[in-house]
């Protein structure tokens, strides 16, 4: 009994200790989801009957321009091509030896006094080291998402995100920065190379991402261990 209500105790104070981290975690994804959520623009009122056929109120795109997304709430295809690699090595190698060697006398009382190895020094000092790095990265595909704002300079603020559900768990996909007018394809294309101050963000959950990360009291000792 006293060993029931003791495993009652712990696993109750193990889910109010666990209860704010998972409050924090959810708060965390909702404020992500916030951010970047979809740009919709209103549906704007029907025009006045003026009789004319140009209205300035429902918007003007230069022909030039043809369908290319220029507008708050237009969509944009984003090609992710981010191939990253970075090598780095160094390495050094010392050397360095002395000795000092006198020749007793060897005649006289001084001849008994020292022998040959009593009057000889040396010293050596060698170091080596060596080290290497190599980094590779890599992330392919496509994520589609609406422009936020447009700067005076033709910039434009865009973000979104791809939630993918599989059997195993959920993929997240998410991206903003700023793109150029002149950089988008007829198509509303554009690649991930041209996105200027990118936030990519690609993670999981369920229970792949699980089985691949460290347990609570695992990290909780990798924390707090000196080695």
């Amino acid at each position: 009994m006293r060993l029931s209500l003791a495993l009652i105790a712990a696993v109750s104070l193990i889910a109010l200790a666990a209860s704010p981290v998972e409050a924090a975690k959810q708060k965390k994804r909702d404020i992500e989801r916030e951010l970047y959520a979809p740009t919709v623009v209103a549906q704007p009122a029907a025009p006045s009957a003026n009789g004319s056929i140009f209205q300035t109120s429902v918007g003007y795109t230069p022909l030039t321009s043809g369908a290319r997304a220029t507008s708050v709430g237009d969509i944009i295809t984003i090609i992710l091509v981010e191939r990253t690699q970075a090598t780095k090595s160094n390495s050094a190698d010392t050397n360095r030896s002395g000795s000092v060697g006198l020749t007793p006398p060897t005649t006289g009382i001084m001849s008994k006094l020292f022998s040959a190895s009593d009057v000889s020094m040396g010293g050596a000092n060698t170091f080596a080291g060596k080290g290497a790095a190599t980094q590779s990265n890599a992330l392919t595909g496509e994520i589609t998402v609406t422009i936020a704002q447009v700067y005076p300079n033709g910039t434009m603020l865009v973000r979104g995100e791809k939630a993918l559900t599989l059997n195993r768990g959920d993929e997240y996909i998410q991206i903003s920065g700023l793109v150029r007018q002149a950089d988008i394809s007829p198509d509303n294309r554009i690649a991930s190379t041209r996105v200027a101050d990118a936030k990519i963000i690609y993670k999981g959950k369920g229970e792949i991402a699980n089985a691949s990360r460290q347990g609570w009291l695992q990290r909780f000792f990798s924390a707090i261990s000196p080695f």
